[in-house]
């Protein structure tokens, strides 16, 4: 899938697939959401808090390079190697939260990423070395891999799995 090439179609991809994962979410009842198995031992519920962990891992990579740091990215305990550890962890610390504490969390998240989305100027977005933190790549590419492509990947998950369950019903 091509990256987007302006600020309006950034927030546009953004929305149409994060319709695409609540349309999926619609599907499933909360009992559903809360099973194993959705990517391997993970729920639906765990994709949620994996998503909005990202996110605000995102925001506050932005934030740092606003007041001129440059953050240890994708972590300051791990590389981008350690990921599966990193993704552990992140699973770790959200497992115990409930649905609906999750589902809150779900839904401030993306309404705070939208708003710093819409506030960010063309030249931010798609400017290499415009925030040091950023290297040669767009910021652009930050916000897309955790918004529209991390929405894509958990939608895709959770069909998936949707349809297994449908399977076990018969």
């Amino acid at each position: 899938m091509s990256k987007p090439g302006s600020k309006q179609a950034l927030f546009d991809i953004i929305e149409v697939e994060r319709r695409k994962l609540n349309d999926e979410l619609d599907k499933l009842t909360e009992a559903q959401m809360e099973l194993t198995g959705a990517c391997e031992k993970w729920s639906v519920k765990d994709i949620l808090s994996h998503l909005v962990d990202w996110e605000q891992r995102c925001l506050g990579w932005y934030r740092a390079g606003l007041v001129g740091e440059v953050p240890r990215i994708p972590d300051q305990k791990y590389n981008w190697r350690q990921l599966s550890a990193l993704n552990h962890d992140i699973y770790l610390k959200n497992k115990d939260l409930g649905l609906e504490e999750v589902l809150e969390r779900y839904k401030d998240s993306f309404e705070e990423m939208m708003g710093v989305v819409n506030g960010l100027s063309e030249e931010e977005l798609f400017t290499s070395n415009y925030y040091e933190w950023t290297g040669k790549g767009l910021l652009r590419d930050y916000f897309d891999a955790n918004t529209a492509s991390h929405y894509r990947w958990a939608s895709k998950l959770i069909s998936s799995f949707r349809k297994k369950l449908s399977k076990q019903e018969k």
